[in-house]
C-alpha cells in the first residue's frame, strides 16, 4: 500500500561501502518523529524513527539542506508476513521549519 504524507525531518545519513565478508551496503536513513505509542498510558510525546530510503544518492539533495524541514513523503508498507515496517519511496522538502536548524546536542 502507497500513500503520502507529511513528515518531520530532523536528520538523514548515507551508508555506503562494503563489510569485511565483501558484502555490499547502500543506502539511505531518514530520521523523523513519530507518536510514541500512548495505548498502555505509559508514553507521551515523541521520538525520532528511523526509515530507509533507498541508496545513498537520495542523501545527495538534501546534502546542503537546513534541518528540521517538513517534507512529503510517498511511503509504502512491507511486510515479510510476519512483521511490517514503512519505506520512504520518495522525499520532497515542503517547508523548513524555523529555530531549530543548527541546535547543538553538546553544552
Amino acid at each position: 500500500m502507497r500513500f503520502q504524507t507529511e513528515i518531520y525531518v530532523v536528520g538523514m545519513k548515507a551508508s555506503k561501502g562494503t563489510l569485511e565478508n565483501g558484502a555490499a551496503y547502500d543506502s539511505t536513513r531518514v530520521y523523523a518523529l513519530a507518536d510514541l505509542d500512548t495505548s498502555r498510558g505509559n508514553a507521551r510525546g515523541m521520538a525520532a524513527a528511523e526509515y530507509v530510503w533507498g541508496d545513498s544518492q537520495n542523501f545527495e539533495a538534501f546534502r546542503h539542506a537546513e534541518f528540521p524541514v517538513m517534507c512529503t513523503a510517498t511511503v509504502e508498507f512491507v511486510t515479510n508476513g510476519r512483521t511490517q515496517k514503512t519505506v520512504i519511496l520518495d522525499l520532497k522538502p515542503s517547508k523548513v521549519v524555523k529555530g531549530t536548524a543548527g541546535a547543538s546536542a553538546s553544552a
